[in-house]
């Protein structure tokens, strides 16, 4: 049985996937079905990015940057799901993030991990 420790499950419409940064899920046999992924580009306005700039000066978060972060990871989040949902997958594991700059204000993030089904859903029908 799975703790609240132990996974994150997004729930929003259609999609519905558990996710883990394990390479295994407790009390579960997994039959890979290969790598997915999903990343965005996103940049802020140039009038954030001037007064995000000045924020730096004096120290403390630099909240416009924090939020633009937030939702380009949801976005590569949800870019994966669909792609493990397109293979048909219960779950993904193994979850990674990684960000780099691309340019002054506008950051990549790319989310990836392993696509799996649950054996026990597929017992009995042919592969």
């Amino acid at each position: 049985m799975l703790s609240e420790n132990e996974y994150l499950v997004v729930c929003e419409e259609e999609m519905n996937m558990l996710l883990v940064n394990t390479d295994y899920i407790s009390g579960e046999e997994l039959i890979t079905l290969g790598l997915v992924k999903g990343s965005v580009v996103q940049t802020k306005h140039v009038g954030k990015d001037i007064l995000q700039g000045l924020k730096s000066l004096i120290g403390g978060e630099l909240k416009a940057y924090t939020d633009m972060l937030n939702e380009a990871r949801e976005m590569a989040t949800k870019r994966m799901i669909q792609a493990a949902k397109r293979i048909s997958a219960d779950a993904i594991v193994n979850i990674r993030y990684a960000t780099c700059e691309i340019m002054q204000g506008a950051a990549e993030v790319i989310v990836y991990g392993t696509a799996v089904r649950f054996k026990s859903r597929t017992s009995g029908s042919s592969l």
